[in-house]
């Protein structure tokens, strides 16, 4: 009966919060005004020498900084935090080997940000269950879930914290000489059948045990625990104590950084400029979100457009109906000379027109208007087998060696229309040899279902979901009968899913939810209902490649750039890391928890610039005062960017317009390199050695150039949030 009541007020919050999407304001009441900035002339001016170490000391002894209420986080049972915070904090700060001197914020008094009591306990009851939610999820898909938060669900259980092996795996970087595409060392075929029944895949030893069904014993989802779990989290999110607590908390967290930096700014800067040989254009940056077929910005397609044209003009590389065409009878049926083409008549920018057009913005994947010159040049099959496509994407890979600090993750399509989709995209990846070591590749999936079946494609969204999923179970149990598709997998580190999220189907996902097997409506499923089924064969697919000594895949769907915000909690239960996450400043509850999980958003504010948000309301600079993991992205080179260089492109204009500081630009490039899909390897060389500890241990900014204050004051800022939870829970 509980079940039933909680289930039904989930429904309620579902329908309010997906009702009027299109005429909601921008900007919620809960976003913090835009602060004008302090003038930083007395910067300049200021002393920039390196202190004596007699001054240091005896500023030390002048200034008291070390009361603060910031607590280590516990270890074991009963070493966990004693002191009541609501009383005035007589303990020391944490003292770090590696992190000078600074200025921190102390708060005294009541902690319950403006809760009752009682209140407050149902808060970090709800916040601790949710947090639960998702480290169970993460932990059985093999994703990520940092530690510290770990250890404070232990602390709270009483339990021990013991480290878990369960996370990612990716493959190595190749060596100099070895071979990306080598095929020989692949595991032998195991002899497993593989099935999909209800949207899952599941695999038997034989066809026998599938008749028997008798699974192989590996962990599968259970959709009964999922839906229960989404229903508790869509009613913490509209509960009012919570909404009022995260709400204060986050508007606190952006306070305290506004005061860190006026407190601090000057010794991150020292800090800085006494790190010998780096700086902002030699630390590492990965590009977390952008799409294969715009990953090039417009003059390049334009001048590989010309350059074409001027070599193979009488190749045959159009097929229309069966009639072959040479590149020069092509430009002529579409009445167009190369040689008169400019970037303006190319037309692939996005602009004003744009804006809240979603359908505008896909037409300008076409060159000149024209389908035909995107089929030849920016799709992996056509007539000539996506030469130029690869060609192209190759001459990215090698702008990108030249630059050598800046790596990408794009994006390339598998549709689920057929289940030849996988071994026809590998084919172009070896046939092509499109690998850069600047570039790691991930998989997208867009949701149009309700295209495909219109269409008379697929029969239901379940075989939809067999033409994703089953092709890279079978490479997974057999890879010496798919090669080329086993050879590609090693360079795949994640799924993605993509589409314009402010068509909302208005179907709630739950246990009354038809089977993918039995969705034969024309209608598309909710969002949800893809995010579930992805992530349920992400599940299984990993734990069996992980099995094998393969490497696993993350989901990084995008989410949040419109829509309803119960798109970001689906993520919240299923997603590494998403891409945008606008919607967050629409529900502080979600925000709040983006925070204290750490999940990692890679943010595009030109892209939605030109689409969704003017760019000056772009809660990145909110979100990264307040702490949340944000990191910047291109989204698509082709359409809002104009150098050779897009990634940091973005970085000078977010650093001009929100005024961000070199520390604060390292950050958010250290927080890229954290989300992306690296080898650990590659992570150790770019990061340092600990770059998987928490806070200033883990930071190495020989390597990183981000300020060791600036990390100590995050992770102290993190613990005393996640303390908070632990205090509310101690009379339970």
């Amino acid at each position: 009966e509980m079940d039933e009541s909680l289930r039904s007020f989930a429904e309620k919050v579902f329908a309010s919060e997906v009702k009027d999407e299109e005429v909601r304001g921008e900007i919620s009441h809960f976003d913090v005004e835009e602060i004008c900035p302090i003038s930083r002339k007395e910067m300049t001016l200021h002393m920039m020498h390196r202190e004596s170490s007699a001054t240091v000391e005896k500023r030390r002894k002048k200034l008291i900084r070390m009361q603060t209420t910031v607590l280590a986080p516990p270890l074991a049972p009963g070493s966990g935090p004693s002191l009541a915070v609501t009383e005035e904090a007589k303990s020391t700060s944490p003292q770090y080997q590696s992190v000078p001197d600074f200025q921190r914020v102390q708060i005294t008094g009541d902690y319950a940000s403006g809760v009752t009591v009682e209140d407050f306990e149902v808060v970090c009851r709800g916040l601790y269950r949710a947090l639960c939610i998702r480290e169970k999820n993460m932990k059985q898909s093999l994703q990520r879930f940092p530690k510290t938060p770990s250890q404070y669900l232990r602390a709270i259980e009483g339990e021990p914290w013991k480290p878990s092996d369960a996370g990612p795996v990716f493959t190595p970087p190749v060596k100099d000489g070895q071979n990306p595409f080598d095929t020989g060392n692949l595991p032998e075929d195991l002899g497993y059948h593989v099935q999909m029944k209800d949207g899952v895949v599941y695999i038997y030893a034989d066809k026998a045990a599938a008749e028997r069904n008798e699974p192989k014993d590996l962990p599968y989802p259970s959709l009964e625990d999922f839906i229960d779990d989404m229903n508790f989290l869509l009613v913490l999110i509209a509960q009012g104590p919570v909404k009022t607590y995260t709400h204060r908390r986050l508007k606190f967290l952006s306070s305290k950084f506004q005061v860190h930096e006026m407190l601090n700014e000057m010794e991150e800067m020292k800090e800085l400029k006494n790190n010998p040989h780096r700086d902002f254009y030699n630390c590492r940056k990965v590009d977390t979100h952008i799409h294969a077929a715009a990953c090039m910005n417009q003059k390049h397609l334009l001048r590989f457009i010309k350059k074409s044209y001027c070599v193979d003009a009488d190749r045959v590389v159009y097929d229309a109906k069966g009639k072959q065409l040479t590149l020069k009878q092509l430009f002529e049926q579409l009445k167009l000379h190369p040689y008169d083409l400019t970037v303006d008549s190319l037309d692939v920018h996005a602009g004003r027109q744009t804006f809240q057009r979603f359908d505008k913005f896909n037409d300008k994947y076409n060159p000149v208007g024209a389908s035909e010159l995107r089929d030849l040049y920016l799709k992996t099959e056509n007539a000539i087998n996506g030469e130029y496509f690869a060609t192209i994407i190759k001459e990215v890979g090698s702008d990108l060696e030249d630059a050598k600090y800046q790596h990408t993750e794009p994006r390339l399509s598998i549709y689920g229309r057929s289940p030849d989709e996988w071994a026809k995209l590998a084919k172009w990846f070896n046939t092509h040899q499109v690998y850069s070591p600047n570039m790691k590749w991930m998989i997208q999936v867009p949701r149009i279902y309700d295209v495909f079946r219109s269409k008379n494609f697929l029969p239901h969204f379940g075989k939809m979901l067999e033409c994703i999923f089953v092709p890279v179970f079978e490479a997974t149990v057999n890879p010496q009968a798919h090669k080329e598709l086993s050879v590609f997998l090693r360079h795949i580190t994640g799924f993605d899913s993509v589409d314009d999220e402010s068509k909302h189907s208005g179907h709630m996902f739950s246990t009354k939810s038809p089977k993918p097997e039995e969705w034969t409506s024309h209608k598309n499923p909710s969002y949800t209902y893809y995010i579930y089924y992805m992530y349920a064969n992400i599940l299984v697919l990993n734990n069996l490649r992980r099995q094998r000594g393969m490497n696993t895949f993350l989901f990084r769907p995008h989410c949040g750039e419109a829509g309803a915000i119960t798109h970001l909690l689906a993520a919240f239960m299923t997603a590494d890391n998403i891409s945008h996450g606008l919607n967050l400043k629409k529900s502080p509850v979600l925000q709040y928890l983006y925070f204290l999980a750490r999940i990692p958003i890679a943010m595009s504010p030109l892209s939605n610039n030109s689409l969704f948000l003017e760019y000056a309301k772009n809660p990145l600079l909110d979100f990264h005062q307040k702490g949340l993991m944000v990191s910047l992205s291109t989204d698509d080179p082709m359409q809002f960017h104009y150098t050779k260089e897009p990634l940091m492109e973005e970085y000078a204009i977010a650093a001009q317009v929100f005024k961000l500081s070199t520390c604060d630009m390292c950050e958010i490039a250290r927080n890229s390199i954290l989300q992306c899909g690296l080898s650990h390897q590659e992570k150790v060389k770019f990061l340092g050695e600990n770059y998987q500890e928490d806070g200033p241990n883990g930071n190495d900014i020989r390597k990183t150039n981000v300020a060791q204050i600036r990390v100590a004051y995050r992770y102290e800022t993190w613990c005393y949030e996640l303390n908070l939870i632990a205090e509310g829970l101690k009379n339970e």
